[in-house]
């Protein structure tokens, strides 16, 4: 292969070639370019993509996880100033933890002030980097290699039940030994995912490892607890899941499609 170069002055991104060059689909490749070449402020919803790419949404949507996966992108729920609860999509040129091309990172990292909480806003950077929200009340920070693996992996799927509990590695690290006593007691990570995502509120006012380190501050139930469930197996057991083609999370006793879903695709049936 030979290079044909032409210096552009203008409309041209630049993009890491580790972002370029990854291993894996060219959907979540071609799907991060096109995002990295938007403007700020455009819409990246999973509708406004398929509108733009011929991939349906079932694509679209594992692209974007997998790219939230590797920490290219983070989609947050915020305030708005007039009151209104939006998501927010962060796209990071370079996802957090990864060296910075060309040199070191600059002291401090400039996405540090945009994850603390609107409220905590006063707090000089250097507190905020420590101990960004209230999970510190729970446990001491925890290195990420000292903390229980099982309890990591139980906080890391929390995520698949509700989009909104995406936790960062400290985050995950300061929540692990707590999670490590619910699984010392005997409970099942099953049922340990059952608590911390039950009866959620509908708008999440603070980051999510905040309400997860509350429900963890209460005593373990005994293992024969979850068992009364099975005295009536004919009941379906209503959870949180992840639609099929929206990932957008809603309670069913079955995976499958939400609602909204399910009505776009009747009125393509009926066009």
């Amino acid at each position: 292969m030979i290079h044909v170069r032409t210096r552009l002055t203008a409309d041209f991104t630049v993009i890491s070639n580790a972002l370029v060059q990854r291993r894996g689909s060219a959907v979540t490749v071609g799907l991060a370019a096109y995002i990295a070449s938007l403007p700020d402020g455009s819409s990246v919803t999973i509708t406004a993509l398929c509108e733009h790419f011929s991939e349906g949404e079932i694509l679209i949507s594992r692209a974007l996880r997998e790219l939230e996966a590797a920490g290219y992108l983070e989609r947050r729920r915020e305030r708005t100033p007039t009151g209104q609860v939006r998501t927010r999509t962060y796209f990071y040129d370079v996802p957090d933890g990864a060296p910075h091309p060309g040199g070191p990172p600059e002291p401090p990292r400039p996405r540090l002030p945009r994850k603390r909480p609107a409220a905590a806003a006063a707090v000089p950077p250097a507190s905020a980097a420590v101990q960004p929200v209230a999970p510190a009340e729970v446990e001491t920070p925890v290195p990420s290699a000292d903390a229980d693996p099982r309890a990591v992996a139980v906080l890391a799927a929390l995520r698949r039940v509700d989009p909104r509990l995406v936790l960062s590695a400290r985050e995950a690290a300061q929540l692990a030994p707590a999670v490590a006593r619910w699984l010392a007691a005997g409970l099942l990570p099953t049922h340990i995912t059952d608590h911390l995502t039950a009866r959620l509120p509908d708008h999440l006012l603070a980051r999510p490892a905040g309400i997860l380190a509350y429900r963890l501050r209460e005593a373990p139930q005994p293992l024969s607890a979850p068992a009364r469930s099975t005295e009536t197996p004919e009941r379906p057991v209503v959870r949180m899941r992840n639609c099929d083609g929206c990932d957008r999370g809603f309670r069913t006793a079955e995976p499958g499609r939400c609602r909204d879903c399910r009505a776009r695709d009747q009125l393509r049936a009926a066009g």
